[in-house]
């Protein structure tokens, strides 16, 4: 692509900016160790409760530690790998207890933060920018070291390696008492909080909590939470509670499971995470807070006190409050240090592979970080209008590829400088007459939402003369409904924007793009007429920003179709030959990691196309896609070019992902739903299971049910009530489809050399094999 932004495809382009005005009942379980009877124990006095049970721990799962280090032998790197002349990746763990020149000395600063991150969901209306991992990723440039991240289960495992040298910052929600002040560095603290209970629709009263009677509570296992809980009993001995230690996967299952229940447990948790669940679950009952109020902080060894202040420092500058109330000037954005965006959960923000993502979202945060500001996500529920936070002064900008129109300029808003321009075009089945001219569409009937932009688009070709029927979906119709209507011939035909019909395309191989009804149209975000002030730095950034090609191509990348063909992989097969030219490290880590090679090579392909040097623009790298994150935890450095490296990093995250299941799932579907997982993240996996259940669909079965599910949670109506909210559910979809069909072509070619040993014991997956040839071929 050429240097000048006019050089992209004619159906839309990224524009030059001119400055311009414009319950089961519990049942017993390898999850449910530790029962107590709570009279039995005298506790310390502290009323504390540290926030380790966060939303994260009741809709996602994570029951196993996570490996932080890398125990195994580290193998010989291949022969190919020289020419990429870089340094082993995989992280050597050194010990170091001294202070932050100390720190400095090596370059590195070690993070530990909870494997099931409190934060890593879907924010709707925090400050995204003050998240635990950014601030981490922040305070580490400022101090001009690089980060490196270890997730562990709990926070008293982080605390032990704090104290061994084996971390230097615990950067999460650590509870501050008299005990951890005398061992550890504290932070000032980042926020204050209190304990509450929560139970189901059909669980006794809450507003009496000295009233319980014969009741359980359930609580994180080895945890400051199961102390708090032991101690509320203890000091209500008559009440005859009993406190039961879960860990993680088992308190979400146990809690998903008792929300219907005839007598669901009671939870201790965080007011304002029990608030949060109540948005998925409004029937949940909360009591009134329990004991004192909690703050929660950072620590670092107590031998660092440099690094302490140096935390506290920044952190004092950097945690801002969200202003309740201010004008939307320029000069007022500036003074509160905090920029509002109000946005629709969907392609323009939403959470991928555990990273915020979506074209709104990076450009907006590009825009905050230029100016020094922290940035305040206002996620707009679907049936409301983003004009209306931009009038009522809720919001200082808002957009989700939101359309330039006379009508919305009409009530008061004034536009941004484009970000994009795109015509509209019409789409209908290749199984009917294609529609290449205006005259075609007569007599053809276009399906539309009642409130798109393309209502008004239809009419004007009525008006025009052209004998076009136009029909109004019913509402509870998404768009994506209508889209699979006239791909499968259900509907004739419907309008979609240009820049997006390839991508509809992808998904639906029957649909065919026909005539343009549209000159391009705008794209841009929405500030209130007459904030000239904030206007004119919208504009003046984005003319910038844009001007850069690496910017444009990131623009780009949210338009592009999954690239990966399937059937080009098939042609290259050769009997007797190499399924590609890295089979013999798929084999290496798909027998330690319990996998079948030839599906591991089926993975590479999908991911990378065999291509080492492949890098998305949302950062994941090499032959096997990693995250960088994802392989810090996984215990390797980045980047992750060289091929060993990738596909080891890979295969241990796959199996990583495998064990989050558990028994639940047996061992084949725990391959499809592990490889959804790798996709798309498994919290999209997790919510796509919870929908399946609502839809009467198998949740422990991919195809057919809960890959049913997470396309729909590119649906308002679903994802406005899921955890992690909008899913490009179609990658999932079709990256295991792929996958599948590939390791199916890949196992009549080439013999199985599967892993017969996990951690000692037989694993047949040999057995997998000779199933997914034949017995599912349906699918």
């Amino acid at each position: 692509m050429g240097n000048h932004p006019l050089s992209q495809p004619a159906s839309y382009r990224v524009l030059p900016i001119a400055l311009t005005a414009a319950p089961k009942p519990l049942r017993a379980s390898p999850d449910r160790p530790k029962t107590f009877s709570l009279t039995a124990y005298r506790l310390d006095t502290y009323r504390l409760l540290i926030p380790l049970l966060a939303i994260a721990l009741l809709l996602v799962a994570g029951c196993e530690r996570r490996d932080t280090g890398e125990s195994e032998d580290q193998g010989s790197v291949s022969a190919d790998s020289s020419r990429w002349a870089q340094p082993d990746p995989r992280f050597r763990k050194y010990q170091e207890t001294g202070d932050l020149s100390a720190i400095k000395d090596r370059g590195t600063i070690r993070f530990v933060y909870l494997a099931e991150d409190p934060e890593n969901y879907l924010p709707r209306s925090g400050i995204v920018s003050q998240q635990n991992v950014h601030l981490a990723e922040r305070l580490a440039a400022k101090l001009g070291l690089k980060p490196h991240f270890t997730a562990v289960e709990t926070a008293e495992e982080g605390i032990e390696m704090l104290n061994r040298g084996e971390a230097d910052v615990f950067a999460d929600n650590l509870l501050m008492n008299e005990e951890r002040s005398e061992t550890l560095g504290l932070s000032e603290p980042l926020r204050i909080t209190e304990q509450v209970l929560v139970t189901g629709k059909k669980g006794p009263d809450l507003g009496h909590i000295k009233d319980l009677k014969d009741t359980e509570i359930l609580v994180l296992s080895d945890s400051q939470l199961a102390k708090n809980a032991q101690q509320f009993a203890a000091d209500n001995p008559a009440a005859n509670l009993k406190v039961t230690e879960l860990p993680a996967s088992g308190l979400i299952n146990a809690i998903k499971d008792s929300m219907d229940s005839s007598s669901p447990p009671i939870v201790l948790m965080p007011k304002n995470h029990a608030e949060d669940l109540q948005r998925y679950y409004p029937e949940l009952k909360v009591s009134s807070p329990v004991g004192e109020p909690i703050s929660l902080a950072w620590a670092v060894r107590k031998s660092a006190p440099e690094l302490q202040t140096r935390i506290n420092n920044f952190l004092t500058k950097t945690m801002v409050k969200a202003p309740a109330d201010r004008e939307a000037d320029w000069d007022a954005i500036k003074a509160s240090g905090v920029l509002r965006f109000a946005t629709y959960n969907g392609p323009g923000y939403f959470i991928w592979k555990g990273v915020l993502s979506g074209l709104d979202y990076e450009l907006v945060s590009a825009f905050a970080k230029a100016n020094d500001l922290e940035l305040q996500v206002i996620v707009v529920p679907d049936t409301e209008s983003l004009i209306e936070y931009v009038e009522s002064g809720r919001a200082d900008l808002a957009g989700a590829s939101t359309t330039m129109t006379e009508e919305r300029r009409n009530a008061g808003i004034a536009f941004s400088a484009p970000i994009l321009e795109t015509s509209v075009v019409v789409m209908s089945s290749d199984g009917k007459a294609p529609i290449k001219t205006l005259q075609d569409l007569s007599g053809r009937t276009l399906t539309l939402r009642p409130d798109s932009a393309f209502m008004n688009i239809a009419k004007k070709l009525q008006s025009e003369g052209i004998d076009v029927k136009i029909e109004t979906a019913p509402e509870e119709y998404s768009f994506e409904d209508i889209v699979e209507g006239v791909a499968n011939g259900e509907l004739d035909a419907t309008l979609e924007d240009a820049n997006l019909a390839d991508l509809q395309r992808a998904l639906y191989p029957q649909l065919q793009q026909g005539i343009a009804v549209s000159g391009p149209m705008s794209q841009g975000w929405m500030v209130l007429e007459g904030n000239r002030s904030l206007l004119d730095k919208l504009n003046s950034f984005l003319n910038q920003f844009l001007a850069e090609e690496k910017n444009r191509k990131m623009v780009d990348n949210y338009f592009l179709p999954e690239s990966r063909n399937v059937e080009r992989a098939k042609n290259q097969l050769q009997p007797g030959k190499a399924l590609s030219p890295y089979d013999e490290i798929a084999k290496k880590y798909a027998a330690k990691h319990n996998l079948d090679w030839r599906m591991v090579v089926a993975q590479i392909w999908q991911e990378s196309n065999f291509d080492p040097k492949a890098e998305s623009h949302m950062g994941a790298q090499g032959l096997m896609q990693v995250m960088p994150r994802t392989a810090q935890e996984m215990g390797f450095n980045t980047p992750l070019f060289d091929p060993e490296h990738s596909v080891h990093a890979g295969t241990k995250y796959l199996d990583w992902l495998k064990e989050r299941f558990g028994n639940e799932l047996p061992a084949d579907e725990k391959v499809w739903f592990s490889l959804a997982a790798y996709n798309a993240g498994i919290g999209h996996l997790r919510d796509a299971q919870e929908l399946a259940k609502q839809l009467n669909l198998d949740p422990n079965k991919w195809f057919d049910n809960v890959e049913v599910a997470m396309l729909k949670l590119s649906e308002p109506r679903y994802f406005e009530k899921a955890r992690y909210g909008y899913a490009r559910g179609s990658e999932p979809v079709a990256y295991v489809r792929n996958i599948r069909n590939l390791y199916r072509a890949y196992t009549d070619m080439a013999s199985g050399e599967v892993a017969q040993r996990q951690r000692g014991k037989f694993q047949p997956w040999n057995l997998f094999s000779s199933w997914a040839s034949g017995a599912n071929r349906a699918n």
